[in-house]
């Protein structure tokens, strides 16, 4: 592993989803010369459709740089230094003994290491997170740290609309640390927790469970439960004040192990979501019913 640079002009770029395109595009906007990008490959979204590039790749060629998907060529770029946001792989070491990287991490490090930080955050009960700025070394996250910034996690913010917070405020820092110089970075202190990708398992919605935890799965995405023996996802909703046997619904409300969850927009089984009074009205169900059965 090398140091980066004092003076930084020309990079290459390592991203995949739609929340890297925006470093992406501000490194550009800021002037920077980002000779390459690389992405996973193309993905097919069904057996008959054809490929689909990666967002990162699609922004990329609309801004004219060239695309790879084999990390190896960001040796032949002649770059300053490598730009990792959520890219999805490990860099490995003979890349990093020649290039230096940065990578940008969701997450105030050493806290929530590894690939689901937001989602690990909000299922936890954070009250805050944020965004770190580190070296790329060998091993998960475990870098030291160039730039940090803290944020709040509201009680009701879905990882979604966080993701998007902390991209907004990512975006200029790291501009900023490439403009100002990166400085010595700062190890990484206290205990690390490692943030695992969240399975489709970890978001049953447990009717056992409080319904202010019953929240925080509901605000990661993708919690489910059953009604008659199909899925039905729950995609908003809110724990209020009251008490019904886990699982009984009574109306938009269902009982937990604390509390009612109260049921604001859902998706039965092959149905586009709808608010939950709609589904109630088409679900019918009588006193005594119960979800997760």
């Amino acid at each position: 592993m090398i140091d980066p640079p004092a003076e930084i002009r020309r990079l290459v770029f390592l991203g995949t989803p739609r929340e890297s395109v925006p470093f992406l595009e501000a490194l550009v906007v800021a002037g920077f010369d980002v000779a390459l990008a690389v992405t996973r490959p193309d993905k097919r979204r069904g057996r008959r459709a054809a490929p689909t590039p990666s967002p990162v790749k699609a922004a990329a060629q609309d801004l004219g740089i060239s695309v790879s998907s084999d990390v190896d060529d960001v040796l032949d770029a002649d770059a300053d230094l490598g730009v990792v946001v959520a890219f999805g792989q490990i860099i490995k070491p003979h890349v990093l003994d020649r290039l230096a990287m940065v990578n940008v991490h969701f997450s105030l490090l050493p806290r929530w290491r590894g690939a689901a930080p937001v989602e690990r955050a909000i299922l936890a009960g954070d009250q805050t997170t944020g965004v770190c700025l580190m070296e790329v070394a060998e091993g998960l996250d475990t870098g030291w740290v160039y730039r940090r910034v803290e944020v709040p996690i509201g009680p009701d913010i879905t990882a979604e609309a966080l993701r998007a917070e902390l991209v907004e405020i990512a975006a200029p820092m790291l501009v900023d640390a490439l403009n100002e110089g990166l400085g010595v970075p700062e190890p990484q202190e206290g205990e690390p927790v490692y943030a695992a990708k969240v399975t489709r398992d970890e978001l049953r919605l447990d009717w056992g469970q409080s319904a202010e935890s019953l929240c925080r799965q509901v605000r990661v995405g993708g919690a489910w439960t059953s009604w008659k023996g199909k899925n039905l996802k729950v995609w908003s909703a809110r724990s209020i004040e009251g008490s019904l046997p886990p699982g009984q619904m009574d109306g938009a409300c269902v009982g937990t192990g604390q509390g009612l969850l109260e049921l604001v927009g859902v998706q039965a089984e092959g149905k586009s979501r709808q608010a939950a009074e709609d589904w109630i009205r088409g679900a019918r169900p009588t006193p005594g019913d119960r979800l997760g059965l």
